[in-house]
């Protein structure tokens, strides 16, 4: 088996000899001729009933082989046997939890989440009743109608670890859904450890460049096929376009993490080490619940870190306001640096008692780091930290 590395570059590209093409092409069909009406009728009802090809496509809202070829990218990068692209995150979010009720109306999930999803889990809106748990209790909180479990590791925006394996064993016959979006398949491969779903915010590292916004699901053959059949019937498509710069990002996503990743372990010690900073949350600092699984079950810390500001609110408001090179803006994953308030911006639909439960204070900043040299990015973010304070002293 090829390397992560190689995988990035070549998969999903396995037809491009027959085709006579070096780069993906990009199928912007909406429909497709049905010249064989029995064959077309055949390809409708395999592609409505959730199979991954047929010999008609028919119709872009059920297939489309630019999407095709990321999606078969990023299952062999995530070491699945399918995975099922959508329109956003939140919409491969909300047809997880659609496939699932088929199953149950019960789900367990772990905090904290993505605020988003977050809010779609608290309100109801699907027809599924979520428990909020911590990982130690999943045991005890399944019941018969308990149709998936849901984690994210490393946690947005606290970058607290979850064990998979041990979420994996203790959920038994229940399905373990884990948002992977801040790992990527370079530093977390799921899926491996057990998980059922592997779900990404496309969006953020897989595109890499701020300019799709897409989610992917990676999974075995048979949820995949419920995946599809949720997809075709809501719509939740992911425009070829998207897909065709998604299979291009994945060609530098492993350079791209590696290095914010080096940038970032630098990054956390010279901002736990300022005045203003009361402290930082980061897997390679060992200031997050469970650091030791980046030793194990990741193969590495990251590029994401959340930091307390002392001052509270009006300092991290300062700290945004201030930065020139990093873009104060919701997101991540992306090639240049991003920093963000999550209690006032990612995660505000979540209510406050349930935030500062679990530490997503006023002060608390959340910095995705890019692939800029690290120097710049210190440079910048050193004269917003005193930005911040010159501020809170006049």
């Amino acid at each position: 088996m090829p390397r992560l590395e190689t995988l990035g570059v070549h998969a999903g590209r396995e037809d491009f000899g027959e085709l006579g093409v070096h780069a993906p092409p990009l199928d912007l069909s909406t429909t497709y001729p049905v010249r064989d009406l029995a064959e077309g009728t055949t390809s409708f009802d395999a592609l409505v009933g959730g199979a991954a090809t047929a010999a008609n496509p028919i119709y872009a809202r059920l297939h489309n082989p630019t999407v095709a070829r990321f999606e078969n990218a990023l299952a062999q990068l995530e070491g699945t046997t399918d995975a099922v692209a959508f329109g956003s995150g939140m919409a491969a979010m909300s047809a997880c939890l659609l496939a699932a009720g088929q199953r149950g109306r019960h789900v367990l999930a772990v905090r904290p989440l993505y605020g988003t999803n977050d809010h779609l889990l608290n309100s109801g809106l699907l027809g599924i009743a979520t428990r909020w748990v911590e990982p130690k209790d999943v045991a005890g909180a399944i019941n018969a109608d308990t149709a998936l479990v849901i984690i994210e590791t490393p946690a947005n925006p606290t970058l607290d670890l979850i064990d998979i394996a041990a979420v994996v064993k203790a959920a038994g016959s229940v399905p373990v859904l884990v948002d992977s979006t801040f790992a990527t398949p370079v530093l977390q491969q799921p899926a491996a450890l057990g998980a059922t779903l592997v779900l990404h915010s496309a969006t953020k590292f897989l595109g890499g460049h701020g300019d799709v916004i897409a989610g992917v699901v990676a999974c075995d053959a048979a949820w995949a096929a419920a995946l599809r059949q949720v997809r075709a019937a809501t719509g939740g498509l992911l425009h070829p376009l998207g897909a065709y710069l998604l299979h291009r990002g994945l060609q530098t996503l492993s350079l791209r993490v590696l290095k914010a990743q080096d940038n970032a372990q630098r990054l956390a010690k010279l901002l736990a080490a300022h005045p203003v900073v009361a402290k930082v949350c980061y897997p390679g600092l060992g200031t997050v619940a469970n650091a030791h699984l980046v030793e194990t079950q990741m193969h590495g810390p990251g590029s994401l870190m959340a930091f307390e500001m002392h001052g509270g609110h009006a300092a991290a408001s300062a700290v945004m306001a201030a930065v020139r090179l990093a873009t104060p803006a919701v997101s991540l994953g992306s090639v240049d640096t991003l920093i963000q308030h999550p209690a006032g911006l990612t995660h505000r639909v979540v209510d406050a008692a349930t935030q500062a439960q679990h530490g997503i204070t006023p002060g608390l900043l959340r910095l995705s780091v890019g692939i800029e040299h690290v120097d710049d990015l210190w440079a910048d973010l050193r004269q917003a930290l005193d930005a911040a304070r010159l501020s809170a002293a006049a």
